[in-house]
């Protein structure tokens, strides 16, 4: 009756699971080993509520081992095709209709040779299709109940086997109450494994919009400093451009340099200048607003995007963060250190595109560059 959990517990575990295909393949497969192996024993305690049967009379003794032997062979066998990787050909590996369909003949069979017991193999008909529809296709699940209605059908229409639930000695009570018990109890087996899976499936969801934010994230960030990279800053210029433009708001941006860069990496190393990136990125970010975007347009040059900006009031914000960076203690990153930056400003104007406004601000950082550096020019 626990065969059919095998295949949702198999997906679950390809969904869950970022390892190696073989890793991967692995798990699966001592995955649905375990499960098979929960299958011969409910096979197992079935056996035993027939022997129970059998020792009030009700039927014969050959109908337990029979039923056993039968349950045992057909997990056997999904045991030996695991272990061969038969079923890694397969799209679905863990053979659910092919188990939902050896498990439901079974069941029928001994319906019909032991009908007066029938009571139990009815109730583990109905949990075999509770199971399998946890992890059957929609064809899947047409055609087994199909199957076993068909099956059915013919028992009780076709035959004229007594199908019953005997309860008239105490020792058959007592085992047609284990078979209730046991059905409540599997039935139970399933809501909790679909609650389970539904959690797991909860937090997998959770994990993989977090995964997909990060993956946007990386790709828009600067992996060295963490500032916007070069496409999504221009991105954000053309975005505020459109939208200065849409509401005749002011939009201001800057073009950052630091000053000497090529200096500082022959003269302290790379690794030190990597240091200094990172720094001076940091320092702008806890210094600037919200709103404002922040980006490395190449190299040692950053672009600053300050909306709702206006010429006079960027150029404040760029020079007092001038001032921060000139004021930094650069000698914790190398002794004797100091770094400096210039800026070019400039402000939007109407019928400015992105390369209108850059080549106003570059051509001002370029007159901050010649006159001297570690000052902001505006256009």
């Amino acid at each position: 009756m626990l065969d059919t959990i095998v295949g949702t517990h198999g997906d679950k575990s390809a969904t869950a699971d970022h390892e190696a295909p073989l890793d991967l393949a692995a798990r699966r497969a001592r995955r649905w080993r375990e499960m098979l192996d929960m299958v011969g024993v409910s096979y197992t305690i079935d056996a035993a509520i027939l022997l129970i049967y059998a020792y009030a009379g009700t039927i014969a003794f050959t109908i337990p081992l029979g039923y056993l032997a039968c349950g045992l062979l057909a997990v056997a066998a999904f045991i030996a095709i695991s272990e061969t990787g038969l079923n890694k050909r397969f799209r679905e590996y863990s053979f659910v209709a092919l188990q939902t369909g050896v498990s439901l003949a079974i069941m029928l069979l001994f319906a019909y040779l032991a009908p007066e017991v029938g009571i139990l193999f009815v109730c583990s008909i109905f949990l075999i299709f509770t199971f399998a529809a946890l992890r059957s296709t929609p064809r899947q699940t047409i055609l087994g109940w199909t199957a076993a209605s068909l099956g059915l059908a013919i028992l009780f229409c076709l035959t004229d086997r007594p199908v019953a639930m005997p309860v008239a000695t105490p020792l058959e009570r007592l085992a047609s109450m284990l078979v209730f018990v046991l059905v409540l109890g599997r039935g139970m087996m399933v809501g909790l494994f679909s609650s389970t899976l539904r959690d797991s499936l909860y937090k997998r969801g959770i994990e993989l919009r977090e995964a997909y934010r990060r993956i946007q994230e990386l790709a828009e960030l600067d992996e060295l400093t963490g500032a916007l990279n070069r496409r999504s800053i221009m991105q954000s210029l053309d975005e505020e451009i459109i939208r200065a433009h849409r509401t005749s708001g002011n939009c201001t941006v800057a073009l950052i340099d630091l000053d000497l860069f090529k200096r500082i990496n022959d003269q302290f190393g790379h690794p030190a200048g990597d240091e200094v990136l990172r720094t001076f990125a940091i320092t702008i970010f806890a210094n600037i607003r919200s709103i404002d975007k922040f980006g490395r347009y190449g190299g040692e040059e950053f672009l600053l995007i300050l909306p709702e900006t206006t010429d006079s009031a960027a150029h404040r914000t760029i020079d007092r963060l001038r001032g921060i960076v000139a004021e930094l203690d650069w000698i914790a990153i190398s002794h004797g250190l100091a770094v400096t930056m210039s800026a070019g400003v400039a402000t939007l104007r109407a019928g400015d595109t992105i390369d209108s406004i850059l080549t106003r601000a570059d051509a001002a950082l370029y007159r901050a560059k010649a006159l001297g550096r570690n000052q902001v020019i505006s256009a």
